[in-house]
């Protein structure tokens, strides 16, 4: 499987360069999987291994603007999903009654609300392009091609086709427009004067539904504005928008609601152009396979020569190899997957996870490195969503009796924060666009940037501020919270003061007085106050962090989040060198990693390199694990039968070469068979670089 896209929309593809066996590449759910809850995953597999047959990725068509929502049974009110926690600064509603189900499953009747507001809106599946025989709608088989060959080329962003169809060779070329939401496609074959062709297919929305939503409401109505060319109004329940359809050839319909492309020649060219809504787009009509594929090879030529470059050339490390390999495919997923107007999902614009929902905790991930490897115009995309969320994230902190804004973890478009049993307890988001803002300020912007974006800092800032509780002037993150282990679901009443979030809520709040510093206003108050009187990390017995500062203290499995207090966060006064390097060093010998996620990978990386111990960075990057394999098209596969891809791990590689870079350039030795040449990367923020002492 491979994609094509601008990172506002996206078109993914089989060994046909086309769309062609859905079927062939629909995830099949595993019977034996039990599902542990609605946003984290499962529990660990620890017996079994995984072939790539368990991981299929299916052939979608999604946009950040593609939108639905279905139609409950019954009339639902957000407020059924609020349960009212009792805190020293008075009661506290969260949208936590979400059980532990995904979309598909049986539900109980008190957390129908929940999951309905869960669920929903949804990302939509915009049609599909697929190889067909005119008059025929029998699904293909894969086995219908022989000596099949479909290659990615990176550098002009385009995909290659080469096979035989019943005796006659077939090239296909498919790409995407970089700056409009279309795709050109030219076959090439002899089996197109046989009735072959390219037909758009509307095919139905793949989310299962639950027993309290109606059945899907979808139609299609087509103005033919001429042979060649047709438009499409789609309807799924109340989104609509528009499909035009352009080809050298001749048009008709194709089993019912689409339409396929025919040419009595050896030679088809299809331009599909898709947009909210249906006012007419007149540029539409104009567009032209040559065109669309020059821009494309223009764009991905710019991409490749712009912004940072890493080589391993000359490493004997037989690992140097793979891991450019993984770099250079995590920079082309990420462009068309993570790139857009929105946070992406997990899954990016490839497949719905989550219906598509994306998730704030994991933009950090798949955006940061954007910033490091000198392209934050790419990053700088999604800005407008925090600017119109903003609204919304300070309603919920006002509900909550808190200043500021509360960003939220699970949302969509809209900004409204989904219903969960662990999402709506965790707070590690809060920091992330400081973070990111920082991070593009460091790349280089000017006063401008500054004012527009002064307004999310200080929101931000200001939530954090009130958060926290007080006591004989130090300051704690209080429960109810779940940390970035989210093993900690079950003690969220009682957990407080995770490592990571203590060390980061500092941080946070020092670069958003250093923002004030530099428009030339005084620094606030209370943002120092808690800045620096933020209580100190737990500490175990043996020296080491613990993950939390209350019972259970240590779960050895899922995040070892505590690591991200040095490495993700920079060196603050929270944090002690030498008790994070023992704490390194435990992880490594006892951690869980079969319970582990693909970016734990990176995390162990950050925090190794900050330590200027690059050995231990390297290895961490190509750490022999089940969630830590990149397949050919450089996905990272997680959960059979669900993620079988995961951009958050793509986004944190490349993050963690930066830091890896980093601390080489400031001293930190590589080791023996390994070599580095880099060029471009950006500036980590306030990071100084330190050895790791002897352990």
């Amino acid at each position: 499987m491979l994609t094509v896209g601008n990172g506002d929309i996206a078109l993914s593809v089989d060994i046909s360069g086309l769309q062609s066996f859905p079927a062939f590449h629909e995830i099949k759910p595993d019977p034996r999987r039990v599902v542990r809850d609605g946003l984290s995953g499962l529990p660990p597999q620890r017996s079994r291994v995984f072939d790539r047959d368990d991981f299929q990725i299916p052939l979608r068509t999604q946009s950040t603007w593609g939108w639905y929502e279905t139609r409950p049974t019954r009339a639902f009110a957000l407020e059924e999903t609020v349960t009212v926690y009792s805190t020293p600064r008075g009661p506290v509603p969260y949208l936590d009654q979400m059980g532990l189900q995904r979309a598909g499953d049986p539900i109980a009747a008190e957390f129908e609300a929940g999951a309905w507001f869960h669920f929903n809106p949804r990302r939509a599946h915009l049609g599909r392009l697929a190889l067909v025989r005119r008059g025929e709608s029998v699904e293909l088989s894969p086995s219908l091609l022989s000596d099949a060959r479909t290659e990615l080329d990176l550098w002009t962003g385009r995909i290659d086709a080469h096979y035989v169809l019943e005796g006659d060779p077939v090239h296909v070329t498919t790409v995407a427009d970089p700056h409009a939401d279309r795709f050109a496609v030219r076959v090439e074959s002899a089996a197109l004067s046989r009735g072959w062709g390219v037909a758009w297919v509307f095919d139905k929305q793949p989310d299962d539904l639950a027993s309290f939503e109606s059945p899907l409401d979808e139609s299609v109505e087509w103005s033919k504005d001429s042979s060649r060319q047709w438009t499409a109004r789609r309807a799924v329940e109340t989104f609509v928008y528009g499909v035009n359809i352009v080809t050298t050839g001749s048009l008709s319909l194709h089993d019912g609601d689409g339409a396929v492309a025919t040419s009595a020649t050896g030679s088809l060219e299809v331009v599909v152009t898709l947009r909210p809504g249906v006012d007419d787009d007149h540029a539409a009509g104009t567009a032209t396979f040559v065109a669309t594929r020059d821009a494309a090879a223009t764009w991905w030529n710019e991409h490749w020569r712009s912004g940072a470059a890493v080589s391993f050339a000359g490493s004997s490390e037989p690992g140097a190899a793979e891991l450019e390999r993984r770099v250079v495919l995590s920079q082309y997923l990420l462009a068309v997957n993570s790139a857009g107007a929105t946070p992406p999902a997990e899954t990016g614009l490839t497949y719905n996870t989550w219906t598509g929902k994306f998730h704030l905790e994991m933009h950090w991930w798949h955006a940061a490195h954007f910033a490091l490897w000198g392209r934050g115009h790419l990053l700088e995309r999604s800005l407008g969503f925090y600017h119109n969320a903003l609204p919304s994230a300070r309603e919920t902190a006002r509900s909550q009796g808190y200043r500021g804004a509360r960003w939220p973890k699970q949302t969509d478009p809209s900004a409204r924060e989904s219903p969960s049993n662990i999402g709506v307890f965790l707070i590690w988001q809060q920091p992330h666009i400081i973070y990111l803002l920082e991070l593009m300020w460091h790349e280089g912007r000017e006063g401008r940037f500054l004012r527009e974006n002064f307004e999310l800092v200080q929101a931000t800032a200001e939530f954090m501020a009130d958060f926290v509780e007080e006591s004989n002037g130090s300051f704690r993150l209080p429960p109810p919270l779940i940390p970035a282990q989210e093993s900690y679901l079950a003690y969220r009443n009682t957990t407080a003061d995770p490592t990571f979030e203590l060390a980061y809520w500092s941080w946070g709040l020092r670069v958003a007085n250093e923002w004030r510093e530099r428009l030339g206003l005084a620094p606030d108050d209370r943002w120092r106050r808690v800045e620096r009187g933020m209580n100190q990390p737990a500490r175990l017995s043996d020296g080491t962090y613990a993950a939390v500062a209350t019972a259970p203290y240590l779960i050895r499995e899922d995040h070892p989040s505590m690591l991200m207090a040095l490495g993700w966060v920079p060196v603050t006064a929270h944090v002690d060198t030498e008790v994070m390097a023992a704490t390194l060093e435990s992880v490594w010998e006892n951690w869980d990693l079969q319970s582990s996620w693909g970016w734990d990978y990176p995390v162990l990386a950050m925090t190794a390199a900050t330590l200027g111990d690059l050995g231990r960075a390297l290895d961490a990057l190509l750490l022999p694990s089940p969630k830590n394999v990149y397949l050919p098209n450089g996905h990272n596969p997680q959960i059979p039968g669900f993620l079988s891809l995961y951009l958050p791990a793509n986004g944190g590689l490349l993050a963690s070469i930066a830091h890896i870079v980093a601390a080489h350039e400031a001293g930190a030795e590589l080791p023996l068979g390994w070599k580095i040449a880099s060029e471009g990367l950006g500036t980590l923020p306030r990071s100084r670089r330190v050895h790791a002492p002897s352990l």
